[in-house]
């Protein structure tokens, strides 16, 4: 007999030795991957819930034009939560009028806010951040050859470099988005010049790729994939990284850590991913929660 997968949200874990911060999470999305009939917690919910297990400060960030101007309200009256905003990779080529099949093999999804030209959304970005101090990040931005065709590539490429040249004229940290576009995404950050903070969110890539990212003095954040049994080369990258450019995210609603994969996350659930960092780099948990909270303040500033 078939063994029943558990849904709905995992329990509590163990409360981390030091505070730490949760530096990507969507806490506009979490209501997306429940069902009809569950409960759509609070962002107070999800804060206190976080701030039970020692999660005490997140990075909520918005990539599309809603969540841009959801995510700048939310952070101006929340003391444990700066902003990260930018157009996704793969919003990028829908506001520039590309309609087509990903090799991914889905449709894109046309809503009514890609009817802004994608000049207009990258400025209103620059114009939100500009405006709030609260917003210490720009992204995700980057490319993506997973769900983005061959006729959105430059409108992809475009805006990652629009969004490059933002975060180095406002001095914020990049937030970057790579998926299987390893060897695109060093070229324009090589070429370019990469902003002096910039963060590989929920990093994907190789040790040697992770051996580049340390030269450069860029960071690394690790997200469930590294608790996943069959990633080892994922730990292997981490094991290249010193926890003065190693930071940890949920990436909440998904991505969630081993032995929760398939059920909802939220950033009450970074212990998880936390454990498996410290036993990678062969420290204490709390050694590895001081090193990536101190990486953080390095990253985003203080709170």
């Amino acid at each position: 007999m078939a063994r029943t997968r558990e849904r709905g949200w995992p329990p509590a874990p163990e409360a981390l030795p030091y505070p730490v911060v949760d530096n990507h999470t969507h806490l506009d999305s979490i209501g997306h991957v429940l069902g009809p009939d569950d409960e759509v917690p609070s962002v107070d919910r999800l804060i206190a819930e976080a701030a039970a297990v020692g999660v005490t400060r997140m990075v909520q960030v918005g990539c599309d034009v809603p969540a841009v101007r959801w995510t700048d309200a939310l952070v101006r009256d929340r003391p444990e939560l700066l902003g990260a905003i930018a157009i996704h990779p793969n919003e990028a080529p829908l506001h520039a009028g590309v309609r087509e099949r990903g090799p991914d093999g889905l449709e894109a999804t046309v809503r009514d806010h890609h009817a802004m030209p994608l000049d207009d959304a990258i400025s209103l970005v620059a114009d939100l951040a500009r405006g709030n101090d609260r917003i210490r990040a720009v992204g995700e931005t980057g490319l993506d050859l997973f769900r983005t065709g061959e006729a959105g590539r430059a409108a992809q490429r475009d805006s990652f470099r629009a969004h490059v040249a933002l975060a180095k004229e406002l001095g914020l940290a990049l937030q970057i988005h790579d998926r299987d576009a390893h060897a695109e995404v060093l070229e324009v950050l090589l070429a370019d010049g990469a902003p002096e903070r910039t963060v590989f969110h929920c990093y994907s890539g190789d040790a040697e790729m992770a051996r580049t990212c340390v030269e450069q003095g860029w960071y690394l954040s690790f997200a469930g994939p590294v608790t996943f049994r069959p990633n080892d080369g994922l730990r292997d990258a981490l094991r290249e990284v010193p926890l003065s450019q190693v930071l940890v995210e949920t990436d909440a609603p998904y991505l969630t850590p081993h032995p929760f994969r398939g059920r909802p996350n939220a950033p009450y659930l970074v212990p998880v991913t936390m454990a498996t960092i410290a036993a990678v780099k062969d420290v204490s948990l709390e050694d590895a929660c001081r090193g990536v909270a101190a990486t953080s303040e390095d990253v985003y500033g203080t709170w």
